[in-house]
């Protein structure tokens, strides 16, 4: 299936590492294994050169080992000055542990294919206390496949830009002003801007925070709590206006919580923090005028008056990590894409809070529930004319709600969070995504005796993503399209396929993928004279579901699935099914299926038929690969059933 396959290796026995592809790096060798954060280099510089082969996929592997005590630790990973890769750290163990993911990066394939500087921003402490160094292997894997979907031509950062100074190029926010003015091409046919943006220190559990009005409530008891509500909304701004919104999803690092949840399973997305997609090209006739634009990212919380009115905030508190990229596919060299200007339809969104505050009988405050509902939709719309003179609508819609109850009590050393969102993003390419999260969260703190600190915790988290049409990032299930081009998405046949594709009649067609992820635990966490332990136990389902309606979430064929089990730092059953069999079982199935695309017959019509559910229906190609994600024990099995050791 592969061609022209290029790997290249390095790693290195320093406290940080970096390979950079045929390239060499700029990376300060510590005499001293123990020096203070002060003294610790942040970022790891290299030189990246393009590798001499022809290549349409890029495979990221990056392995990770440490030993000792330490915190966990968010990386960012840039080309220049754009960010491709978002991850965090896995807190090690005194006996030590390995871990390794793998990503795709084939959306970055511009980028690649220049020569670049490539940093890896991964800040560490090491002293007397935080003994672990995380020793790191990035490697680089390029090769062609064929029919692969056209990437970006070109690739803008909305960043700070500071790789000219070997520096880390994310805004930080409230304190950065997240924003970069471009002129864009005028030939540009179809522009997509992407964020990334997580919550650290006092913003790292946004999701548990109260409203300005009620910071104090506990604090004899407990301190002063964090503000701005449980609400968090990331915006798109385009010359000062709402291109796009969203609620970032909750993201838990392998320190949050209580610790022994997430030994060795890790909280969903931790090691490749997920990127949000909004659809601009309904901007074209405004941003294809030669004149500058302003692109800016905010992150909104709430204002309260104490009284159960809210609005959104001007600030948040310190810090949230962003940056983003905007996606461009162009048109014929001197071309200039034209149309009306954009409709902008972004109302007000509906805000609502509510407050129940108890005192217990000497008059103290004991327990403080509240309540954060919000809902918004937004529209932008515009008529698009492309170089060829092919005229047609384009528009991008969302709409999204959020309902979050958290219950405060035992004066504040108590606290439960019910975390909801779910909405819809549609776009005129044919691009729809269905999100849905829920995460409930019961924790319990307690500070005797005096210097030591005791957590109890109950965690559930589920994700559900349901995708369909092109994405700029690479999903479960990567579609093909197939039968003649729709002028409202030429872009999707930018690039000839390799050879014609015959799809027979007994294979499997869906129109879109259903990904979910289910996480539950309880752990505990005892600190005390310098010295802590913590214990517990995570269950995690995974699974992908191809869809061949977009309305049968419950309804789809599943194509891989797996339950990891895990207590006090160690797996304790695994199990994975391949289109719904055991996976020996799987493979044999799919073999058969290969077989009878080879030969284009066969007696069976569809997956549904050779799992005994019935015949289905066929009607869109299935074809791709997996999303990267944290290699365990044993082999990462693809949906196609080849191990990857």
């Amino acid at each position: 299936m592969t061609t022209n396959q290029h790997v290249f290796t390095r790693s290195f026995s320093w406290t940080m590492s970096l390979l950079s592809a045929m390239g060499s790096l700029l990376l300060v060798r510590r005499s001293n294994p123990l020096c203070s954060d002060e003294d610790l280099d942040l970022t790891h510089p290299g030189n990246y050169l393009p590798p001499p082969c022809s290549f349409n996929r890029i495979i990221l592997n990056f392995t990770v080992t440490s030993k000792g005590r330490q915190f966990d630790r968010l990386g960012l990973m840039y080309l220049g000055d754009i960010e491709v890769f978002r991850t965090s750290t896995a807190e090690p163990t005194s006996n030590g542990i390995v871990w390794t993911y793998i990503k795709e990066m084939d959306q970055y394939e511009a980028l690649w294919r220049m020569e670049q500087k490539i940093i890896f921003d991964l800040g560490n402490l090491i002293d007397s206390t935080y003994t672990a160094p995380f020793n790191t292997l990035l490697t680089a894997t390029f090769f062609t496949v064929p029919n692969t979907k056209p990437a970006a031509d070109q690739i803008l950062p909305i960043s700070a830009r500071r790789s000219a100074d070997n520096g880390s190029s994310a805004f930080s926010l409230p304190s950065d002003n997240a924003s970069v003015t471009y002129r864009v091409p005028q030939n540009a046919e179809r522009v997509v801007i992407s964020i990334s943006a997580c919550g650290q220190a006092t913003e790292e559990f946004w999701y548990t925070n109260v409203k300005n009005s009620e910071v104090n409530t506990f604090a004899d008891q407990v301190g002063s709590l964090y503000g701005y509500s449980p609400f968090r909304e990331v915006q798109l701004l385009i010359d000062g206006q709402l291109a796009g919104a969203f609620v970032p999803l909750p993201v838990i690092f392998t320190g949050g919580i209580v610790p022994g949840l997430w030994r060795p399973i890790v909280g969903i997305d931790a090691f490749d923090l997920q990127e949000t997609e909004i659809d601009v090209t309904p901007w074209l006739p405004l941003l294809c005028d030669d004149a500058p634009h302003t692109f800016e990212i905010q992150v909104k919380g709430l204002n309260d008056d104490g009284r159960g009115n809210a609005s959104l905030s001007e600030t948040v508190g310190s810090s949230w990590i962003v940056t983003g990229k905007i996606f461009l596919f162009l048109g014929p060299e001197g071309s200039v894409t034209s149309g009306t200007p954009p409709m902008l339809d972004a109302g007000p969104p509906s805000i609502m809070v509510t407050s129940q505050l108890t005192t217990n009988l000497t008059g103290a405050n004991q327990t403080l529930q509240y309540n954060t509902l919000y809902h918004r939709s937004l529209s932008v719309s515009s008529t698009i004319k492309t170089s060829n003179g092919t005229t047609y609508p384009a528009f991008w819609k969302q709409q999204f709600s959020f309902t979050n109850i958290n219950n405060i009590s035992a004066q504040g050393f108590s606290q439960f969070t019910q975390h909801y969102i779910n909405g819809t993003d549609t776009s005129s390419s044919g691009y729809i995504i269905d999100h849905e999260n829920n995460l409930t969260i019961n924790s319990t703190f307690s500070t005797s005796p005096p210097d030591t600190i005791g957590i109890n915790a109950v965690i559930s988290h589920a994700v559900n993503l349901l995708h369909s049409g092109p994405s700029i990032f690479p999903y479960p299930l990567q579609p093909f399209t197939l039968g003649p081009p729709n002028p409202r998405n030429l872009y999707l046949y930018a690039r000839p396929q390799s050879y014609p594709l015959t799809i027979p009649s007994n294979f499997p067609i869906f129109r879109g993928r259903h990904r979910s992820t289910v996480q539950s635990g309880d752990a505990s966490y005892l600190s005390s004279s310098n010295r802590s332990s913590s214990t517990g136990q995570t269950a995690q389902t995974f699974a992908i579901k191809g869809l061949q309606r977009m309305d049968e979430r419950n309804d789809g064929v599943e194509l891989y699935a797996t339950f990891v089990r895990a207590r006090d730092s160690g797996v304790v059953e695994k199990r994975e099914r391949l289109l719904g069999k055991p996976v020996a079982a799987g493979m044999e199935v799919l073999a058969q299926a290969r077989e009878g695309v080879r030969a284009e017959m066969g007696a069976r019509r569809s997956v549904k038929d050779i799992l005994g559910r019935g015949s289905g229906e066929v009607r869109q190609s299935l074809v791709g690969t997996g999303r990267g994600r944290k290699k365990e024990e044993g082999s990462l099995i693809s949906i196609y059933g080849k191990a990857m050791d």
